[in-house]
């Protein structure tokens, strides 16, 4: 039985930009990122794009612009924006612990987005030819998700090893995918070139970047392992203290009395050994091997979170800038508590 037209291009339009995302996620070794978060962030993609539609309008009417001027100038500001705000979200609630991640969920964000306009485009111009919908399908919809995924890789590098983000960590990502969007948007004359060449340059880039990815993160995963486990050892044998962060934290401390020195290394030993543990973890499903967690690991957060308020947050917030964690290991944290959350009681 042969397609329909109104098939082809449905296929056209939505299929190769969920198809590629579909790599992504089967080629990530770690697979951290769940179909269900997937399928949320192409929803929240979905709304940016709904949110344009409604901005659009207005904007171009209130700038005197024509539909080519906005999008070869506007379009590209305003749409990166949203897709960007997606992403912010979820760098600021912690939820992104590697680079290979951040081009998952910014490529998904980018799926959802184009899944929106061309459903739109379909309803709007019922009577494009399938060469329309070759160049959306093949250009448009993967340049949505390519350039966003740069924004996430961008981003995750510059906010590498930091705890706090800031607008300077997202405004470089968040220009060069609004450039590459508006190179993109410059050749609408020229429609099969800008498609040929965003079909092969995003998808080898991002290719490229998951193979030099996973090793980096093999590589950082074992060599942040021993150094937390040398890290507990000196604490266990009571070196730390005199080391610069030690003496640091017990100048910090003092003030707040002996009782909450104690806790506060304390607190400094278990998350440690917590963050062994995830990486732990981590390591094993890399191998595609399970790492089963136990009640041990529940009561362990839950000790955590005692010592948290037993110090208080007066000195925790004076003491937590010499503790060095990164924002990768409260990821991994996260993660681990997470899963430790779902055990039964």
């Amino acid at each position: 039985m042969s397609l329909s037209h109104v098939e082809l291009e449905a296929l056209l339009g939505l299929v190769p930009v969920l198809l590629f995302l579909a790599v992504l996620l089967y080629i990530d070794s770690f697979k951290l990122v769940g179909i269900a978060t997937v399928t949320g962030v192409l929803f929240l993609g979905v709304l940016a794009a709904g949110a344009t539609y409604f901005i659009s309008g207005p904007a171009m009417s209130v700038l005197h612009l024509n539909f080519r001027d906005y999008s070869r100038y506007l379009a590209p500001v305003l749409e990166e924006t949203l897709k960007a705000g997606v992403m912010i979200y979820f760098f600021r609630s912690n939820r992104i612990g590697f680079a290979v991640d951040a081009a998952i969920l910014g490529f998904a964000v980018g799926a959802g987005f184009s899944l929106f306009e061309n459903v739109y485009y379909a309803f709007v111009f019922p009577n494009a030819d399938l060469g329309v919908w070759m160049v959306r399908g093949l250009g448009t919809a993967i340049m949505h998700g390519g350039v966003t995924a740069v924004f996430g890789i961008t981003t995750y590098i510059l906010s590498d090893r930091h705890t706090l983000l800031n607008a300077f960590n997202y405004l470089p990502g968040l220009v060069l995918a609004i450039s590459l969007h508006s190179i993109f948007n410059q050749f609408t004359a020229y429609p099969l070139i800008s498609t040929a060449v965003t079909i092969v340059a995003l998808p080898v880039s991002l290719l490229f970047f998951f193979d030099k990815s996973e090793h980096y993160v093999h590589d950082w995963l074992i060599n942040d392992y021993e150094s937390h486990e040398n890290l507990l050892d000196d604490i266990r044998s009571g070196k730390f203290v005199h080391t610069e962060a030690g003496r640091l934290i017990v100048a910090l401390a003092a003030r707040f009395g002996t009782k909450v020195i104690a806790d506060i290394f304390a607190y400094l030993r278990l998350h440690t050994e917590l963050v062994i543990r995830a990486e732990q973890v981590l390591l094993a499903r890399e191998g595609g091997d399970v790492a089963p967690l136990t009640k041990v690991d529940a009561d362990s957060f839950k000790r955590l979170h005692a010592l948290e308020r037993r110090i208080g947050r007066t000195a925790m917030l004076a003491t937590w800038p010499h503790l060095k964690f990164s924002r990768q290991e409260l990821w991994e944290l996260h993660q681990l508590e997470k899963r430790a959350g779902r055990l039964p009681a």
